[in-house]
């Protein structure tokens, strides 16, 4: 549980971390929280000869409401999104992750770079269809979550890029509801269903359903967004509807449950989901 013998620094700039980054070559690391990347550390699954702290770059912190939507500096730590209501979803999710000493420390940088399908923030992301912005030797660039996770553990952002920060959109009048499963509350989902629902009236006029660990990257059910869109939104629809949301999808069988058991648990974790985010009936 003792780490590999490595160098580390803490640049005041970002500048000043993108050139130790450079400097440190392919074994150089951004640390952005760590609680990801210390245990994978500690265990010697990851020995980085060099640890780029960003904790002293300023601009990287904080949630501010931007163009109808919201900036959120990527080393904000998930207890500050817990702890912002009018994030709606993207707080409920943050609430659920492990217990106090990780949301304080985690950030939500770290956790969307990092890439595991099982960690909540994702799925949300990429339902969200928001975006984040890296900057790197060559300049700056927008990513579209969609474009960001590309297999397990890898995302488009660089080994010599940061993110700076996330854009996620408002969703002002949309409901959403968020059900997780897992063995114990600190725990990472076995499965995980974010929903967001427009109403018009009684029928669902938009929707955007994200699945968590049911595959190598974060999804969106997209059987389920098309079979509920336009429709009345009943008990009997959102039934129907829900059993749409393993289509596609291939979760990885492990200790906890088999890939079946997994299909199940989007199955219904979605409709709970939905109900919750179309409100009472």
């Amino acid at each position: 549980m003792i780490p590999a013998e490595f160098d580390y620094v803490a640049p005041e700039t970002l500048e000043a971390a993108l050139t130790a980054l450079a400097e440190g070559g392919e074994d150089a690391k951004l640390l952005a929280g760590g609680h990801s990347l210390l245990p994978l550390m500690k265990l010697r699954l990851a020995a980085p000869s060099l640890l780029v702290d960003l904790r002293r770059v300023p601009g990287l912190h904080g949630v501010q409401k931007q163009n109808g939507g919201w900036r959120i500096g990527a080393m904000t730590p998930h207890t500050v999104l817990e702890h912002t209501p009018e994030l709606g979803l993207l707080a409920r999710a943050a609430g659920t992750i492990a217990d106090p000493q990780v949301r304080n420390r985690g950030t939500i940088g770290g956790s969307l770079v990092h890439g595991d399908p099982a960690s909540d923030l994702p799925a949300i992301i990429l339902m969200a269809e928001a975006s984040v912005t890296a900057v790197g030797p060559h300049g700056q660039r927008t990513i579209a979550a969609k474009d960001l996770f590309r297999d397990y553990l890898e995302t488009a952002v660089e080994p010599t890029e940061v993110l700076t920060e996330v854009h996620f959109p408002a969703f002002d009048g949309w409901g959403f509801g968020y059900e997780k499963f897992n063995r114990r509350s600190e725990d990472w989902a076995m499965v995980a269903v974010a929903a967001l629902v427009k109403r018009s009236g009684e029928v669902c006029e938009d929707i955007r359903i994200g699945l968590t660990h049911m595959s190598s990257v974060p999804l969106r059910a997209t059987g389920v967004e098309e079979a509920l869109r336009g429709q009345p939104l009943s008990a009997e629809t959102i039934a129907k509807a829900a059993e749409h949301a393993a289509d596609g999808t291939e979760p990885p069988a492990d200790l906890n449950a088999s890939s079946d058991y997994k299909r199940h648990l989007a199955r219904v974790l979605c409709r709970r989901a939905l109900e919750e985010a179309a409100g009472p009936q």
